[in-house]
């Protein structure tokens, strides 16, 4: 938690620039896991409820005018009960003084905000709601129905919170770099545990557990498989087998709440073979090609296409593409390879603001996802750079079966695509290498006061010398 004034001042630029109205944000509430009385642990609240108030205790709701400027804190006070099994906490009048808000009171006061704000016929701002115990309380307080509510949400609060939200600040920036560190510590775990015959959930299991030794909890489930073809493999009970590689994605995030995310694809036996380190030093050559090209005022839809040209031509020059690179790209014959997004928005939530809708978050009125190509329908951020932006930086190089089998028997891109070679990478998985990036005044950083090795001949130094 910030100091009071940095939430004083956000809800003061929050009132400016969404102008008329009052504005209600609601915090989470506890989410049961597979009975009422457990929970999942531990509490994560809502990221924007986070900005604005900087409070996790549950069932609040901030309430801001945008007109009159006064501002209110809502929630029930816990009783003995309450007391016994969880321990003493701030009253709502506490807590709402803690961080500037003058008025407070029990969580019933909402009802009567929002009837004499509808009987004024004023306008009442709601972000986009995806929690349902949300859903049935805005419908129960609007009037409006759970699969209307997306429609309903305030497009000027939208676009106040993303302006808000997308330009990191120097304690924001400090915070963002602690949660690297954190990631730093997951990701070296991980290559000091790999080796034939431990199970991916083993490792991951030992990966979570240091980033909730050293923050809040991971920034988002951990990603640790020997399918590196599927995007969102999670950690089975199968071994670590020699020769093949292992993906991990995964990242920490601080007690307040800031996250970082990072791959690496590693060797289970501690060495690539020639044929998967001639495909790893390609998407370590795009990796680092963002690092030049990322800066203030260029739109990271171009620094997309820059990596997918670069990766297009490494891949001609194995035979696994011909023809033309421009065309081939245009055609988005890459994502066969390369199926999504360079990366995301980076921030309180490890792909930023995404539940306030990706094309309000990741675009603007000159850049727009092409929905109907394949591969760049999947883009989450395209929109121009700013000093302050934090994003991913994260190519890859897959070799998905059933992708294949479907373009050859299809003859999609076929000018493009050497269908024998592709075969003959069938069973390589994938490889994916990601690192969090700063937007700075006159270019780009990598965020970590520590790099997680990522070229080959780092990473395999590194597990040959801390093996465990």
């Amino acid at each position: 938690m910030f100091g009071k004034d940095t939430y004083t001042e956000r809800r003061q630029t929050l009132k400016q620039l969404v102008g008329n109205g009052i504005i209600v944000l609601f915090g989470n509430n506890e989410s049961p896991c597979n009975y009422p009385a457990n929970c999942y642990f531990p509490f994560r609240q809502d990221s924007s409820f986070l900005y604005y108030f900087g409070l996790q205790e549950i069932g609040l709701v901030g309430v801001i005018d945008c007109d009159s400027g006064e501002e209110w804190l809502l929630g029930n006070d816990v009783d003995v009960e309450d007391i016994v099994w969880y321990g003493t906490v701030p009253t709502i009048r506490d807590l709402a003084e803690s961080v500037g808000v003058t008025n407070s009171a029990q969580a019933g006061k909402i009802k009567d905000i929002i009837t004499e704000a509808q009987n004024k016929g004023r306008k009442i701002h709601i972000l986009p709601p995806y929690r349902h115990d949300n859903q049935i309380q805005i419908m129960d307080l609007l009037g409006i129905h759970p699969c209307k509510q997306k429609e309903a949400a305030s497009l000027e609060l939208i676009n106040a919170v993303v302006k808000m939200r997308s330009t990191k600040t120097a304690e924001e920036i400090e915070e963002l770099e602690r949660a690297s560190l954190i990631g730093y510590e997951m990701h070296t775990t991980a290559m000091r545990l790999v080796r034939p015959g431990r199970t991916e959930r083993f490792i991951a299991g030992k990966i979570n557990g240091v980033a909730h030794s050293l923050g809040a909890h991971e920034s988002f489930a951990t990603i640790f498989s020997q399918h590196g073809e599927i995007m969102h493999g999670g950690p089975s009970m199968n071994k670590l087998e020699a020769g093949r590689l292992v993906l991990c994605d995964c990242g920490g995030e601080t007690i307040n709440n800031y996250c970082s995310d990072h791959t690496r694809t590693m060797p289970v036996n501690g060495k690539y073979t020639p044929q998967q380190k001639e495909i790893y030093d390609i998407v370590d050559e795009c990796h680092d090609l963002a690092l030049g090209i990322a800066k203030p005022g260029v739109k990271y839809f171009d620094v997309h296409l820059a990596v997918c040209r670069l990766m297009t031509e490494r891949l001609k020059e194995l035979g696994l593409m011909k023809g033309d690179v421009d065309e081939a790209v245009a055609q988005g014959a890459h994502a066969m390879f390369f199926p999504h997004g360079l990366g995301h928005m980076m921030g309180m939530d490890v792909h930023d603001m995404e539940g306030l809708g990706q094309i309000h978050v990741g675009f603007d009125s000159e850049t727009r996802p092409n929905l109907e190509q394949f591969g760049t329908n999947c883009l989450r951020m395209g929109r121009r750079l700013e000093e302050g932006f934090v994003i991913t930086d994260e190519p890859g190089i897959y070799f998905i079966p059933a992708l294949i089998d479907d373009w050859k028997a299809k003859g999609h891109c076929k000018d493009f695509l050497n269908f024998d070679m592709i075969e003959k990478y069938r069973d390589f998985g994938g490889i994916r290498i990601e690192d969090d990036l700063l937007i700075t005044k006159d270019g780009c950083r990598f965020l970590g006061e520590k790099r997680i090795p990522y070229h080959t001949a780092d990473v395999e130094k590194y597990m040959e010398e801390h093996a465990e």
